[in-house]
């Protein structure tokens, strides 16, 4: 699969559209519909993430089948284990022959008890340490990842450090990963407002749901949930993180530019042309060593790739049939 071989109908070419229906309550039913025509069997676990974290994840399986491997999948912001896309290419890879485990960030899904201490795009060392815990849990399986949207920035970056952290990472496959924050920050407030007013109303719920349980340790008030994404998020930077500025905060996750030059693990990258929340111009700026492939669609929006009325996705067939040739 290619690319180029995502030809989606006229009447589904708008990228708006694809992205809209790609987070649809219709496109979630398809999903969990999808998931449970599997026949797995789903646990949930709570994976030890370094220095007293808890991450939460899924672990799905089909009772009789010999795993061919084992793969790791990363939702993007706001998103969790249940979003569509993460049942729609967990039922893909579970329908070739895999293992699937679908991990939350901080505070996503119904996580935000786990932790005392607020999410944000840099906390990449502690999904570095929950991949490990993830491979030795199921161990003696060939371990793959994929990313959509900030996962697939996470999940980039997790192959940067896989050596180094001795991951036995196969392949990373990223749908539409974010690659300059600064720019896509741009790209939403210069966009249409409904994507974002979409993440300030889901982070403005995330953040009154984690006052509600720690109420000593946030100051933050309804006049501070009230601003706009840009100020909320620089109040985030310079209340609970270290980086101090929103400019150094959104460069401590930037994989832009050259940054993925030295990446040793085999990765593919796919995108879309139209995709309106992060410009395609940045993908034309990388330098990619010779293990990795980019992919840029014509149409597809952001994280959609919608492919009929049966809201069926182009991107979680790529990303399985990626994986599935990296293990054979």
């Amino acid at each position: 699969m290619h690319a180029g071989d995502y030809r989606p109908p006229r009447s589904l070419r708008n990228p708006h559209l694809q992205t809209l229906l790609g987070s649809s309550p219709w496109r979630r039913r398809r999903g969990e519909q999808r998931l449970a025509a599997c026949n797995a069997v789903s646990t949930e676990h709570l994976i030890d993430a370094g220095e007293g974290v808890r991450l939460h994840g899924v672990h799905s399986a089909r009772p009789g089948v010999a795993a061919r491997g084992l793969a790791l999948l990363l939702h993007g912001w706001e998103g969790s284990v249940d979003s569509s896309y993460m049942r729609l290419t967990a039922a893909a890879l579970l329908e070739c022959g895999f293992e699937v485990f679908r991990l939350n960030f901080r505070d996503h899904g119904d996580t935000h008890h786990l932790n005392e201490a607020l999410f944000h795009s840099n906390r990449i060392d502690e999904v570095v340490h929950a991949a490990g815990e993830v491979a030795r849990r199921f161990a003696r399986r060939p371990l793959v990842v994929a990313g959509y949207s900030l996962g697939g920035n996470f999940a980039l970056r997790l192959a940067l450090r896989a050596p180094a952290a001795g991951l036995p990472i196969a392949h990373v496959a990223a749908v539409c990963p974010v690659l300059d924050p600064a720019r896509t920050m741009d790209a939403m407030e210069s966009g249409l407002p409904v994507y974002e007013r979409y993440f300030q109303r889901k982070w403005r719920a995330s953040l009154v749901r984690k006052r509600a349980l720690f109420p000593t340790a946030f100051d933050v008030d309804d006049r501070t949930l009230g601003l706009p994404l840009r100020a909320l998020t620089r109040w985030l930077v310079e209340r609970h993180t270290e980086f101090g500025t929103l400019e150094r905060y959104f460069d401590g996750y930037s994989i832009g530019g050259a940054r993925l030059a030295g990446v040793q693990v085999p990765v593919s990258v796919l995108t879309s042309a139209d995709d309106p929340v992060i410009p395609v111009a940045d993908f034309a700026a990388l330098t990619l060593p010779m293990n990795a492939s980019l992919e840029i669609a014509r149409h597809g929006g952001h994280c959609g790739f919608i492919e009929n009325r049966h809201l069926d996705g182009f991107a979680e067939r790529w990303v399985a049939s990626r994986l599935a040739a990296a293990v054979g």
